[in-house]
């Protein structure tokens, strides 16, 4: 996840003259957003936006209402998605990358993971993660996606898509999770086998801990194919996490693509982040789109 470690390298970044403090990446309309990360691969082989529908909706849980963000093709059934943003939450940039899978043929809900707190956007959509005033709003609402509520999450999140009359029920579910979303993508695998079919992580952080609950260890319970793409700086503080990933996957026969993107820092994937890497980001789409061609059957 989001830490000192990650903050300074994006700073440093920033202070080099990175590409999204020249571009201002913080202050794009929601529509200039959407227009970035429905470029390249989705706008040369999806749908238009002008097929699919979007709604906010109201999802019932276990412990209030999250309110999230459901879209799919005006047409026909689709499998369903599960997207879990980054600590910054559910925000225009996370719509326009629900759109933009959606118009590849996938229902999409992106949801609200702090809905126990607040309604979304729980921070403005500009702020950033090294303001401490924002970390002192986010971290609290961060630490109760425990084990617990993030695995009756995951189940109560799953029956509303499988509710949902867009959603191709006879195939399985894909999920995908950024920064804080990682764990999380496991956690959804492991609470619903039976459903999911497919997760993938990008920039992932703690998905092995020392502790009894660690993500990693619900890999043998979960029927999930999987992606792990990580970013350069997150291996470099922990370069063993790769490989007792590569390692459990493999003791359990499960497919599963655990790659360092060189070049990237921690967060590089949403279009609306400080370290956004254009050219890495579109090859961990191209790869979650495969992943989902390939398993959800």
């Amino acid at each position: 996840m989001c830490d000192d470690f990650t903050e300074n390298d994006n700073s440093e970044f920033a202070k080099n003259g990175g590409e999204l403090s020249r571009r201002n990446f913080g202050k794009l309309s929601a529509a200039a957003i959407f227009s970035l990360a429905f470029s390249g691969l989705a706008k040369a082989s999806g749908a238009f936006e002008g097929d699919l529908v979007e709604s906010e909706v109201n999802v019932q849980m276990p412990d209030g209402v999250s309110d999230s963000f459901f879209v799919h093709p005006a047409k026909g059934t689709h499998p369903g998605i599960l997207m879990w943003p980054d600590i910054r939450g559910l925000r225009p940039a996370f719509k326009a990358m629900a759109k933009r899978l959606a118009a590849e043929g996938y229902a999409v809900l992106v949801v609200n993971p702090f809905y126990r707190d607040a309604k979304a956007p729980v921070v403005d959509p500009s702020a950033s993660f090294s303001d401490p005033k924002i970390r002192e709003v986010l971290i609290p609402m961060y630490k109760k996606l425990d084990h617990k509520n993030s695995m009756s999450d995951a189940q109560a999140y799953i029956r509303f898509i499988d509710a949902q009359a867009s959603v191709d029920t006879k195939r399985k579910i894909g999920t995908a999770g950024y920064c804080m979303g990682g764990p999380l993508i496991m956690r959804t695998a492991g609470a619903v086998p039976e459903r999911v079919g497919a997760a993938a992580s990008f920039h992932g952080g703690g998905l092995v801990t020392d502790k009894p609950d660690s993500p990693h260890l619900l890999i043998p319970t979960s029927n999930a194919q999987v992606l792990h793409a990580i970013a350069a700086n997150d291996d470099e503080r922990s370069p063993t996490v790769k490989g007792d990933l590569i390692e459990a996957y493999k003791a359990v026969g499960t497919p599963a693509e655990v790659e360092v993107y060189q070049g990237t820092l921690h967060g590089w994937c949403p279009p609306d982040s400080p370290v956004y890497n254009e050219a890495q980001a579109e090859k961990a789409w191209a790869r979650l789109l495969n992943l989902y061609k390939t398993a959800l059957v």
